[in-house]
């Protein structure tokens, strides 16, 4: 069973105007609540419309077939974190765990790439399908009490991502690249403008492509001396970059 800190609503589901209405649930959240939560008619939820806004709902009924709420929707999700990041892609085992831990962070734009060192098999996972995507965004989503879906994109080849995509991507922001180099750059704190964040797969990008992501506008920049996995560097990185 999943933990879920907020129940979310799929806009197909909403059956109300802007901020109230009815939803029935059959599937592994109408589960959750008749199973963890056990609530009595009456007893009040948190909810939230994906993509929208966040609120409560009133247990109306709950038995061993649905779960049917009245909801009220009245505040706004919690701000995203102002960054693109653009990612090296993990090993299978770890895409999942480090994309539901970006999203509870608040990251709402995902690139993808590939790396000298990203296995060409890392590509075929089922991981990667839209749905299997969708999925692990969502128990970010649940974890964080957010509604805002972020989005992922795959980009399998770098050198062209780098040269014909990154210059628009970085208008307006400031960029860096994590790198455990000695010649590296301290990490800044507290950024107050929005940013470009790259980091490579375990082991790090290689020269070239370090080179490559700096002459775009991405300079190196490193937490120190240790060498951390991606999933121990991500959290870090970005909660150091935007309090």
């Amino acid at each position: 069973m999943r933990a879920m800190n907020i129940i979310l609503i799929q806009p197909y589901e909403w059956q109300g105007d802007c901020s109230a209405g009815t939803v029935s649930l059959h599937d592994h959240r109408h589960r959750h609540i008749r199973q963890v939560i056990q609530p009595a008619s009456g007893d009040r939820l948190r909810v939230g419309l994906l993509n929208g806004p966040l609120g409560d709902a009133r247990v109306l009924h709950c038995d061993a077939r649905e779960t049917r709420l009245e909801v009220n929707l009245h505040s706004t999700p919690p701000r995203p974190l102002p960054v693109t990041l653009l990612l090296a892609l993990p090993r299978p085992k770890v895409l999942r765990r480090t994309l539901q831990s970006i999203t509870a962070l608040g990251v709402k734009e995902i690139y993808l790439l590939n790396s000298f060192r990203v296995e060409k098999s890392y590509w075929q996972t089922p991981f990667l399908q839209p749905e299997a995507v969708r999925e692990t965004l969502l128990r970010g989503l649940e974890q964080a009490r957010d509604t805002r879906l972020p989005q992922v994109h795959l980009r399998p080849r770098f050198k062209p991502f780098v040269e014909d995509e990154l210059p628009a991507l970085l208008q307006g922001k400031v960029g860096w690249t994590a790198h455990p180099v000695a010649d590296a750059q301290p990490c800044p704190s507290a950024v107050p403008e929005p940013g470009v964040l790259a980091v490579g797969p375990e082991g790090g990008f290689i020269p070239y492509e370090v080179e490559q992501l700096a002459a775009a506008g991405l300079p190196a920049i490193t937490l120190g001396p240790r060498i951390l996995r991606v999933e121990t560097a991500l959290p870090a990185l970005l909660a150091r970059l935007y309090h």
